[in-house]
């Protein structure tokens, strides 16, 4: 089994609560969102409600934007009327995925686990 050395814990600032108690990282759910192309940041919200059910306000949601336009992990487009879309860099691609593969067998040893009890 993989190890989680790569998952890296939030603080709480950074951590969005959901209706139904689950706990999302916005950086990680707005690579998500733009893993299927640009989108601009109502979007991006409207978005990761659709994939996971946490709305991000507009404070987290630029908060997370502008720390992953810093790391090169998304960049802006040419504004669309008054919009700024964004996309996902390769750079940003390879990061999403290897997060989610981290997450991923974190969730399955963690599922093992609870079987056992």
């Amino acid at each position: 089994m993989g190890s989680c050395n790569n998952y890296v814990m939030r603080s709480t600032r950074n951590v969005v609560k959901t209706e139904n108690e689950q706990y999302s990282d916005p950086p990680l759910l707005v690579l998500a969102s733009l893993a299927n192309g640009p989108k601009h940041g109502h979007a991006m919200i409207e978005d990761i409600v659709f994939l996971c059910g946490a709305r991000l306000g507009p404070g987290t949601l630029y908060g997370a934007i502008a720390r992953l336009e810093q790391q090169h992990l998304i960049e802006p487009l040419p504004p669309e009327e008054r919009r700024r879309p964004y996309r996902i860099t390769a750079e940003g691609i390879r990061v999403l995925r290897a997060k989610l593969k981290t997450l991923h067998q974190f969730s399955k040893a963690g599922l093992q686990r609870l079987e056992l009890v």
